[in-house]
């Protein structure tokens, strides 16, 4: 499990008991309680966490917070709750959890472990690029917001690095979807897939692949210049690459790759030949 989530967890749970471990004396008399029965039932939580029973847990902490609502003890109850339904991937029952401590807390202290665990039960949920965009697009919502409205803390740091892999995702998911259209021989859509690679990710792995799609497109659709233009693009930033080199056959069916002796005897690189071929 993600280091950073257990960290904060194990405060959540360690603050509340150390606060009332001074009230030691509470008799049998006070077990009608409120706050007593409250602070039994976060124990209880606690307990069935431990166990490995998340649901029961879950409903002891929410019990926990309905017993005594203006406490200190009913936010960290509900965030409890949260935990225990990501802890064994109940996402969907942790997603609500959180968005109602949100809600029902909205200036609370912890807010920050709430967007980020919010965020990591979305990101958990990614699959791969085929899936739908709901999760992912979610996820980075709320580790945008955890990067913005708390910089400083280890929830963003780690929020960054995968807003990284996010991005990755989402071009990941744009090349899929572009290949869709190709199928189908449906150009215009594919082109507009290729495009957004590269204007809106323009440093992912992706976007040398997407450049060499719209040069072999608008060569097969007649749009010559187009396609020069992106082939020329490829070379200025991936000049050694596969990807170029496969931009070369485009214009030149005979092209065969060059073996490392011929490239020693020919004097004129690679990159020569395709400027030249593209004027």
């Amino acid at each position: 499990m993600n280091s950073i989530i257990k960290y904060f967890t194990i405060l959540l749970i360690i603050l509340p008991i150390a606060c009332k471990n001074k009230d030691t004396s509470i008799s049998l008399i006070q077990e009608e309680d409120l706050d007593f029965q409250m602070i039994a039932s976060y124990k209880e939580g606690m307990q069935e966490l431990e166990d490995g029973n998340v649901i029961l847990a879950a409903k002891k902490f929410n019990e926990a917070e309905l017993l005594y609502p203006q406490s200190l003890w009913a936010p960290r109850s509900s965030l409890m709750a949260a935990y225990a339904y990501y802890s064994k991937l109940y996402y969907d029952d942790a997603i609500r959890e959180l968005e109602r401590f949100l809600k029902t807390y909205p200036n609370h202290i912890r807010k920050d472990y709430a967007h980020y665990l919010l965020g990591m039960s979305y990101y958990d949920q990614i699959l791969s690029e085929k899936k739908d965009l709901g999760p992912i697009k979610e996820a980075k919502k709320n580790f945008e917001l955890v990067i913005k409205n708390y910089p400083n803390t280890d929830f963003a740091l780690d929020s960054k690095f995968k807003l990284e892999l996010i991005e990755e995702m989402l071009a990941a998911k744009e090349m899929y979807l572009a290949k869709y259209y190709i199928q189908r021989e449906k150009w215009i859509p594919a082109i507009n897939r290729y495009k957004n690679v590269i204007e809106n990710y323009e440093t992912s792995i992706y976007v040398e692949e997407a450049l060499h799609r719209l040069v072999e497109i608008y060569f097969r659709i007649g749009l010559i210049d187009e396609s020069k233009k992106y082939a020329s693009l490829l070379g200025y930033n991936y000049q050694s690459g596969e990807w170029y080199e496969h931009s070369y056959r485009v214009f030149n069916k005979n092209y065969k790759k060059i073996s490392k002796s011929n490239k020693i005897k020919n004097k004129k690189s690679t990159l020569e030949k395709i400027k030249s071929l593209l004027k």
